[in-house]
């Protein structure tokens, strides 16, 4: 955990603050690669000093139904002023574990690791795989990257992402879309002169909480803490001054569907409606894009095998959240996936993260014992 906390691979949109995770993936690799597994790293294309790790013990051959280990290597970026000690020093206090991924979630592959070491090569009757990708906290293109091809010897997946060692087995998706209406600048005191961008917003806007209604009426699914898809209008930016028609607006907008609502599809759905809202005759354009491709929401049926092994396990009745995991990249690979960690997610994304140490024995055991039953009975 020291070690990898104290190797920086920040993650983010913002060009500046953007890492590689290699570091990390180097580690991993040494440590894996010297307890007998067999390591991949695989660069992202496009991206230089970002990749993916992908290392099996035991038989690797397609349909051997193995289990997977599955986190991410990046983490959030972080505000040092607010920290009350180094984000890079795991700092033991107060029975917890102070430092940036402590929860969000570099200690998993520690864990991980330390019971992979208890088991020989040769108990291997199904393959164990350690996975570890980039990018999760800023474009999940790590997940995208991943085949089917690189996995064909796994069927179940755990994701280790900190859950309070509560097994989840659904989740919320997330689509943030950009949508910007231009219109032309002239003085305020003629309104004939221009064309109002902030005016067309207003209607764009009117229609989008219509259409919130509408998915919301549509879609529900009680197992969720808040049961419909949400859509929040986080930002609006337009205009410079009150004395000039406004010629540009845009504002950045947030959707969490459920399961079974399909991205592409709600976007469609979306477009559509709003290609009615600005009539041609008044001078207005509106252009749309997604601010990223977005995260399915996932789900992995109750009655599923590793549904109810890991209920068993963990002693707990799988749950739904409301935040985005690499789950149903994996679920599309074929894999059955559930995301169980240490830590919660409270902790995670801000200042003084951290990892209750009492959390760590009881997700090794969880762990060993689904390494046991899938990989080595």
């Amino acid at each position: 955990m020291r070690a990898l906390i104290g190797t920086p691979s920040v993650s983010s949109t913002n060009h500046s603050l953007d890492q590689g995770n290699l570091p990390v993936i180097h580690l991993l690799a040494d440590w894996l690669e010297n307890i007998g597994f067999d390591v991949t790293v695989d660069p992202l294309q496009g991206q230089p000093g970002k990749a993916n790790l992908i290392a099996t013990i035991g038989p690797k051959h397609k349909g051997a139904d193995g289990l997977v280990l599955s986190g991410h290597t990046d983490t959030v970026p972080y505000d040092d002023s607010q920290w009350q000690q180094n984000p890079f020093k795991l700092t033991e206090k107060d029975n917890n574990f102070y430092g940036l991924g402590s929860t969000d979630m570099k200690s998993f592959f520690a864990l991980a690791i330390d019971v992979a070491k208890q088991f020989k090569a040769s108990d291997f009757k199904r393959p164990l795989t350690i996975l570890a990708t980039a990018d999760e906290e800023s474009a999940m293109s790590g997940a995208q990257a991943l085949s089917k091809q690189q996995l064909q010897h796994a069927k179940y997946a755990i994701i280790g992402e900190p859950t309070s060692l509560t097994p989840i087995r659904m989740h919320k998706g997330v689509m943030m879309e950009s949508l910007t209406v231009t219109g032309i600048a002239g003085h305020s005191s003629n309104p004939s002169l221009g064309a109002s961008a902030t005016e067309g917003m207003h209607k764009v806007i009117n229609e989008l909480l219509h259409w919130r209604d509408e998915i919301q009426r549509k879609h529900r699914n009680p197992v969720f803490d808040v049961p419909f898809p949400t859509m929040n209008i986080g930002s609006i930016h337009g205009g410079d001054n009150p004395n000039r028609i406004c010629s540009h607006c845009e504002t950045q907008i947030d959707i969490r569907p459920l399961p079974g609502m399909n991205l592409d599809s709600l976007r469609a759905d979306l477009e559509t409606r709003l290609s009615h809202v600005l009539p041609e005759q008044s001078k207005l354009q509106l252009t749309y894009k997604p601010v990223f491709c977005g995260v399915p929401a996932f789900e992995t049926a109750a009655e599923a095998r590793l549904t109810r092994l890991v209920e068993s396990i963990s002693g707990k009745a799988s749950e739904s959240v409301a935040f985005g995991t690499e789950a149903p990249y994996l679920n599309s690979l074929g894999l059955d996936t559930i995301v169980i960690g240490p830590g919660n997610i409270n902790q995670a994304h801000q200042a003084n993260e951290y990892i209750a140490s009492n959390q760590i024995t009881p997700y090794c055991n969880i762990l060993q014992k689904l390494v046991q039953n899938i990989c080595i009975n």
